[in-house]
């Protein structure tokens, strides 16, 4: 069986802008699945963002493509190895143009911050503690609580 690749179609207003903002976050555009239309960025083997401009976008279906500068369609959460890796791609977003729409949230199992692009399209970064992910949110904070009682 064939592995699913996912692409997520995102609406821009700039499509050159777009290119620059996600390959200054270290990804790829794969220039045989790009024009003046769109633009594909490789995320990884399996994952990439088509970067549509918004006429071309609205080819694809007969509803209103929404301005993600004021309306949130989705948000597309990220895991990285650390909150660490989560700073760093977060810097490196705001380098490149991005804005970081709230404060970091941290709940102790995990940690997020959020960047959006120049459109205002919604990217997650998320560091998730391996026990949290593992066995859920509460055995983590049960085994924290317990290891800080013996402490």
């Amino acid at each position: 069986m064939t592995a699913t690749s996912i692409f997520v179609n995102l609406p821009t207003s700039d499509l050159d802008r777009s290119k620059a903002f996600y390959e200054g976050l270290g990804f790829t555009i794969n220039p045989m699945f790009t024009d003046e239309n769109a633009a594909c960025v490789v995320l990884d083997e399996n994952i990439y963002f088509m970067v549509l401009t918004r006429e071309y976008l609205g080819t694809f279906t007969d509803k209103q493509i929404i301005d993600p500068k004021t309306h949130a369609q989705t948000s597309i959460a990220f895991t990285r190895d650390s909150r660490d890796e989560v700073d760093a791609v977060l810097a490196k977003g705001l380098a490149a143009g991005g804005s970081e729409p709230r404060e970091a949230q941290d709940h102790g199992f995990m940690y997020s911050r959020d960047l959006e692009d120049p459109d205002g399209n919604i990217l997650g970064f998320l560091y998730m503690e391996p026990t949290a992910a593992e066995q859920g949110p509460d055995a983590y904070l049960a085994e924290q609580g317990a290891g800080q009682a013996t402490a």
